[in-house]
């Protein structure tokens, strides 16, 4: 018999899948859950009995973790096993000031095709369902307690999971447990996710993967541009900001030669004006098999292309690697480590 698991169902939902238990016991196995609690057997507060008869008819996780590993620089990645044979990778993210940021995937591979990214290149399997999205977060969770942020940065285009998406950031903010305010979603630019993004009221960050906003080079590199050309994709990012007064985050990922041009941050610098952002510069992260097509930039380029942008006013933050010899830096889930 193939036992439920409990992970990831709503306060309503666990209630209806547990009666006839009354309802405070559902709220309470809740709870339980949301500490990252490995076993029914550690739910102290509810009867043996009905620890028992838990673990007889369900379990707490769908997917077991297939592999761990870790970095040198405190990032750990893990990859997850699904009944149905689908696998994605989490990972657990250390900064230098020691806070902890779980980057969870939406999707078991990827449909957009980025060209220099990984799990791009996968192509995509299927959508995660909003409890397998939460069950990541409770795996690094029994890795780390101490979790500040979560960023939907992992496997995947979150807005083309929107409705699991949507249903998971509710059930992990669920009483204040974890703020919203310090979940970030990232998109390629799905410019009907974004405007639905701004109207759910679930009061997250935002963050546009941009890389460049010259619009035959973008559609070049990120195909998903065709669909959502740059102007609407702006347009889309005004109406979040309008709904949400919330500052948005812009990565441009660095390819050597290829998007470190003057022109590219001029591309940027017009697409920033008007709206409130920090710039994000990710240069790339090797990954196998593409790392013949694609090289990381100089340290003369990255100078270059962020002094630009700062003289035009932007605030630009360079990102540095981590998690690059576990492949769970960006761009590099889906690769396996060298």
């Amino acid at each position: 018999m193939i036992r439920a698991a409990l992970c990831g169902h709503s306060h309503a939902e666990l209630r209806n899948l547990l009666a006839p238990l009354p309802s405070f016991r559902a709220d309470q196995i809740f709870q339980w859950m949301l500490r990252g609690a490995e076993s029914f057997s550690v739910m102290s507060n509810l009867p043996r009995a009905v620890r028992e008869d838990l673990d007889r008819n369900f379990t707490i996780y769908a997917g077991s973790v297939e592999k761990r590993i870790s970095d040198p620089d405190g990032t750990i990645k893990i990859r997850i096993v699904f009944p149905d044979g689908a696998g994605i990778e989490s990972v657990l993210l250390v900064d230098a000031s020691g806070r902890n940021t779980a980057c969870l995937s939406t999707q078991s591979g990827c449909p957009l095709g980025c060209v220099f990214c990984k799990t791009g290149r996968l192509g995509l399997r299927r959508n995660l369902t909003a409890a397998e999205i939460v069950e990541q977060l409770f795996h690094l969770r029994l890795i780390e307690p101490d979790i500040a942020n979560i960023v939907f940065m992992g496997m995947g285009e979150p807005l083309l999971n929107f409705d699991s998406l949507r249903q998971a950031i509710e059930i992990i903010s669920h009483d204040s447990v974890f703020s919203p305010r310090r979940i970030t979603v990232s998109t390629a630019g799905i410019v009907p996710g974004i405007r639905n993004l701004g109207d759910s009221g679930l009061n997250v960050r935002l963050a546009l993967s941009l890389t460049t906003a010259e619009p035959v080079l973008r559609n070049r590199l990120m195909p998903v541009t065709a669909a959502n050309p740059v102007p609407d994709v702006k347009e889309s990012l005004l109406y979040f900001q309008h709904k949400t007064r919330r500052r948005l985050t812009l990565e441009a990922v660095l390819l050597r030669g290829i998007n470190t041009r003057i022109l590219d941050a001029q591309s940027i610098a017009e697409f920033a004006r008007g709206l409130d952002v920090v710039l994000n510069v990710i240069p790339w992260n090797p990954v196998p098999g593409l790392d013949e097509e694609f090289h990381a930039p100089s340290g003369r380029e990255i100078a270059a292309f962020t002094g630009y942008l700062k003289e035009k006013g932007l605030n630009v933050t360079r990102r540095f690697r981590r998690g690059t010899r576990v492949a769970g830096a960006c761009g590099q889930l889906g690769a396996d480590p060298t």
